[in-house]
């Protein structure tokens, strides 16, 4: 009698990258980073604490930026909700992950100024091609000049509207199944939405991210009125559940949920 294919019978690249990410869950656990809860956090930083010299060493050996990038990521620190961007742990291991599935196509959800959009499209191929979409054309104006720098900007194609509208732009151009990556860092309370229509944009083997999940552990148990909480709750919870991927969480800044088409 045939045996079923295990769930997690992955293809060699997802291996590869499940290896990948098994050894950043080992380090996130080394280096302690476990926040407090939903109800008691107020504000994250993205730059280590300067008393803390172990994390600002490992930092300083292993965090690989381009110069453009590092100057996008301290610019957007000093504006307001500047700390709401994607750590540059986070931004390298996506961009890594990147490359080791050969990503060609990337889709970025919240673009604000640009880092995680450039992080993508540095990892990408000289033809390669990251859509990002934001409703407020000011913050992405901030980054532009840092993505001529890099010489990234002709693959970096910037939508100013809803992403949901760009997304079902997308689905109805024919371009499902045709993304490798898919960022997912806009509002919370539409994050459902978007996972779902993320997932038919992406290939199989797709990689989907879904940064400041705010996961320290623990099922989140948000405060009776937060929305985008519970959003973040539900979705963690219907990704847990779902036959389509295979997932991973990780303690890198307010969190990282991973979700690898299968």
């Amino acid at each position: 009698m045939t045996q079923p294919v295990p769930r997690l019978s992955l293809p060699a690249t997802l291996a590869l990258g499940s290896a990948a990410l098994g050894a950043a869950f080992a380090t996130g656990l080394f280096l302690g980073r476990r926040w407090p809860s939903w109800r008691f956090r107020r504000q994250r930083h993205l730059l280590p604490p300067e008393d803390s010299p172990l994390w600002q060493y490992l930092l300083s050996r292993s965090i690989r930026e381009h110069p453009a990038l590092r100057s996008l990521r301290l610019l957007t620190l000093e504006q307001p909700h500047g700390d709401y961007m994607m750590t540059c742990e986070q931004a390298q291991l996506l961009a890594n992950l990147a490359r080791l599935i050969k990503a060609k196509k990337a889709l970025d959800l919240g673009t604000f100024t640009g880092y995680s959009a450039l992080a993508l499209a540095l990892a990408l191929p000289p033809a390669g091609r990251v859509v990002t979409c934001e409703v407020d054309a000011g913050p992405p104006e901030l980054g532009r000049p840092l993505w001529r720098k890099a010489e990234m900007d002709h693959k970096i194609d910037l939508r100013l509207k809803p992403a949901l509208e760009t997304l079902d732009e997308l689905l109805a151009a024919g371009e499902a199944s045709t993304f490798d990556v898919a960022v997912v860092d806009a509002d919370k309370e539409n994050c459902t939405a978007y996972y779902e229509q993320c997932l038919q944009l992406l290939r199989p083997g797709g990689m989907l991210a879904i940064p400041r999940v705010l996961w320290n552990g623990e099922v989140l148990q948000p405060q009776p009125g937060d929305t985008a909480a519970e959003s973040v709750r539900n979705l963690n919870e219907r990704i847990r559940r779902d036959a389509r991927v295979y997932i991973s969480l990780l303690p890198l800044g307010d969190g990282l949920t991973l979700a690898f088409k299968i």
